[in-house]
Order: structure tokens, then sequence, then C-alpha cells
């Protein structure tokens, strides 16, 4: 039997973000053993924390979809942080973590909520027409209401296309005959006014069918690749909220912060289940 912890990510009240599940002390469990525990919790991902392999990190995670393993993921980063630090754990140094993954190695700071800083893209750039044409197929979109199309993959393979506004966002019924392997993000901007008045900034869609999810509730990935890319740009302030999930009946909040060295990744994550499992 091993340790187990369920924590819901990017939200503030359970059942309304992004559950991860969490493996303790898994470093004697084998790559299929793994494999077949994520397809059976069937979340988004499943996590395994292991010992590091080097000094500088103070935990090293394996991250898995129902269907393949990833070099990193945003809401498992956050969540297993938090179930590394509730069990226990002690980081090497007051205030920050450093996380040891397929993608290398990830720093997180603890105030004033978990927040990951966002790793470079390994695919950036803007897409071709060839790739805009396939994006708009499978958002069942005009091809003139992606206002931009690049690529901001920092490992799971986004690619993510800008829409007029947020209720563009939420109206989306994809193809998901027509995504050729594409995972694909998409977001669009809340009015002025309803940000004013303490809203979020932007809402965020994921759609990734190729890694078993068809809709990924709040991602955490996704946001640090747009927020990269957008504030970059200057279509996106360095500071914002963004909401995700709200067509699955969730309420995410990724919180994005860009100083001048990072784009900083955060979000809220609460203990839902706790126990043991036997795999």
């Amino acid at each position: 039997m091993r340790r187990f912890t369920q924590v819901d990510v990017f939200a503030t009240e359970p059942q309304l973000g992004n559950p991860v599940a969490v493996v303790h002390d898994a470093e004697w469990l084998t790559n299929e053993e793994m494999a077949r525990f994520a397809r059976w919790t069937n979340l988004s991902e499943t996590t395994f924390l292991l010992p590091p392999t080097t000094d500088e990190a103070d935990y090293r995670l394996r991250i898995f979809t129902p269907a393949e393993e990833l070099p990193f993921a945003g809401h498992p980063t956050i969540g297993s942080a938090h179930a590394w630090l509730e069990a226990g754990g002690e980081p090497r140094h007051p205030g920050r973590l450093v996380q040891e993954c397929g993608a290398g190695l990830v720093r997180l700071r603890r105030e004033p909520r978990l927040a990951f800083a966002a790793p470079p893209l390994v695919r950036s750039g803007p897409a071709t027409p060839e790739e805009r044409a396939t994006v708009a197929t499978a958002l069942a979109v005009p091809a003139d209401l992606l206002l931009d199309v690049a690529w901001v993959d920092n490992g799971p393979g986004w690619i993510a296309a800008v829409l007029p506004d947020a209720a563009s966002v939420l109206a989306l019924t994809p193809d998901w005959s027509a995504f050729g392997g594409l995972e694909i993000g998409v977001v669009g901007a809340y009015p002025a006014a309803e940000v004013a008045a303490g809203g979020p900034a932007v809402e965020v869609r994921a759609f990734c069918p190729s890694l078993g999810v068809v809709e990924d509730p709040v991602t955490g990935s996704l946001n640090a690749g747009l927020a990269q890319w957008l504030t970059g740009t200057g279509r996106l302030p360095p500071s914002y909220v963004a909401s995700q999930g709200t067509c699955l009946g969730r309420a995410g909040r990724v919180h994005i912060e860009r100083d001048d060295e990072d784009v900083w990744v955060g979000g809220d994550a609460i203990t839902c289940v706790r126990g043991e499992v036997l795999i």
C-alpha cells in the first residue's frame, strides 16, 4: 500500500478545479504499473513522487495521462508540490522548491500561492497556413475568427489560437474527428469593464483528445505557454487572471505574473482525498 493524495488545483473551493492523483513513495513502481494506475484513475494526469537524482531538486515527479507519460504539466506540478509539502516534505530552501521531471528542473515559489516558473518552450513561433487551417477545422469556426495561431509547446504539444473574445471561446463546439493529433488551446478576452470589476482577464479552453482527455478542465502548461506568448507580445498585461473550465462546470482560476526573469503560473490547491492505494 502506498500513500495517496488527490488534490484539486486552480480553485478556491473543492471540486471546482482540476484534480490530480498523487502517489507518494513511488520509486519501486514499474513504468507499466504507473501507466496502468493512471489509466485506472482516468484523470487528466496522475503523478508519482520519487527521490530526486540531483542535489538541486527537492523531489522527482513522473506525470502520466491515461494515454502516455508527459515530460511536464502544470496543474500536476502545483498539486504534487502541495501533496509533497503536506506529507512533510522539507524544501532545501525556505519559500521555494525545485521539481525534477522529464522537462528538467522546474522552480516553484510558495507565496502568495504555489506557482511554478514557466519552463522554456520546446516549440514556438507562428503556425503555418496549413496548421491554421487544421485548427480552424478542428474548432469548427471560420478561419477569419482566428486572430492569431502559434505554437506554445512546453512538453504536451500545445498549439494555441486567439479568438475575438471570451464569448467566442465559450461557444466552441469542436469537430473531434478533425484534430489530426493536435493539442489545441484557445483564449479570448473578457470585456474591459468586467475585468475592471474584478473578473478574469481571459477565458481559456484546452482540447487534447490524443492525450486521452477530450477537454482538460484547467491547464497549467497551456496557460504557461499562452502567458509567455501573449505577455511577450503585449497582447496581455504582465499580471492577469485566466478563467478555465466554465463549460465543464468548474471555476478554475490561473494567476499569471511576469517579472524581469520569469513567467509565474500560480493557483490554489485543496486536498480532497487522502489515503492509501494498492498498485
